[in-house]
């Protein structure tokens, strides 16, 4: 009796060409779509970054921009005579500089916390919340130059109706020049920011709370869990996501806050930022290539803050994913 030895054949491999050429097709058409984008971004913000670098080398100034002579990084930091000058050197720039960053994170983190709560009332269930959450939209409806003008009207020191209802209560004595004093002017002006901004905050964080599912919350309440305990360990990091976007949105509107600060305080160095710092070269004193090393690191102040803003977060849900 004879045995037949079957061997067995070869897996059939799937042809490699089909997902290459898929992909490949997918990778063009994602350029087709981006292509306009990027012509559109290069003309529209590289273009002028690029001529704003290259001012910042140069001794451009505004009523002769075109007799600029090259003079290379002497704006930034420059040794002569025995000592150092240039931007680096100036402490109003580091003073501006403290202050956008001081403004930026005390401004956003009370626009996280202030706007998580705002949407937690709002995603309650009660009798006209469709009209509360029209009305929560309206400071940030308002353009923040007019917004800016009425606070400006509202905590004058003369006839202000902030300082009139805090005598009234008693809290202070006097009136306090609110946008004029070193020490007040900084908390007024982030008291008007987060006063606008939270509503964005508020609608990212509903949006994502609209979004959660309603099992974990039903067995939470049949455990007996306290609210508290379920807002940190369930709530917080399902819209960690939504406020990721929200908190990096408003940290670049807070690095480069030009317009809500000089019309609150305009050139006082107790409040002056970057933005207005470069301003003031530009304008007023018309050094274009002093003005421009300013912008030039404003820039990369910017884009050093995001990424490494966007690299922690990352990995902070990668670790939290685990």
């Amino acid at each position: 009796m004879t045995t037949t030895t079957t061997t067995p054949s070869a897996p059939t491999r799937a042809r490699p060409y089909r997902g290459t050429k898929v992909r490949r097709q997918r990778v063009r058409a994602a350029w087709t779509f981006l292509t306009p984008m990027l012509v559109a971004l290069a003309l529209v913000a590289g273009w002028p970054l690029l001529r704003t670098f290259y001012f910042s080398l140069t001794d451009g100034t505004l009523s002769a921009l075109g007799d600029a002579s090259f003079i290379g990084l002497e704006n930034y930091l420059v040794y002569d005579d025995g000592a150092w000058y240039g931007l680096l050197t100036d402490p109003l720039w580091w003073r501006s500089v403290w202050n956008t960053l001081f403004f930026a994170v005390v401004s956003v983190s009370l626009e996280v916390v202030f706007g998580v709560i705002v949407a937690l009332i709002l995603n309650a269930e009660f009798r006209g919340r469709m009209l509360v959450r029209a009305a929560v939209l309206i400071p940030w409806a308002i353009p923040t130059i007019v917004s800016a003008k009425m606070w400006a009207w509202m905590l004058n020191d003369q006839f202000g109706i902030i300082n009139h209802l805090l005598m009234a209560l008693g809290i202070i004595d006097a009136p306090i020049a609110w946008t004029a004093s070193a020490t007040y002017s900084m908390w007024a002006v982030i008291m008007v920011d987060v006063w606008k901004t939270i509503p964005f905050v508020a609608l990212l964080a509903l949006a994502a709370l609209q979004m959660l599912p309603k099992d974990c919350y039903e067995a939470a309440e049949v455990d007996g869990i306290h609210p508290l305990r379920v807002f940190f360990k369930v709530t917080l990091p399902l819209i960690t996501p939504a406020l990721m976007v929200a908190v990096i949105f408003r940290l670049l509107d807070a690095l480069r806050v030009f317009d809500v600060i000089y019309v609150l305080t305009s050139n006082a160095s107790s409040t002056m930022t970057m933005s207005i710092y470069a301003r003031q070269q530009l304008v007023e004193f018309q050094d274009v290539g002093y003005g421009s090393a300013a912008s030039t690191l404003l820039f990369l102040i910017i884009a050093l803050a995001t990424v490494a803003y966007l690299y922690l977060g990352r990995n902070r849900l990668q670790l939290g994913g685990e």
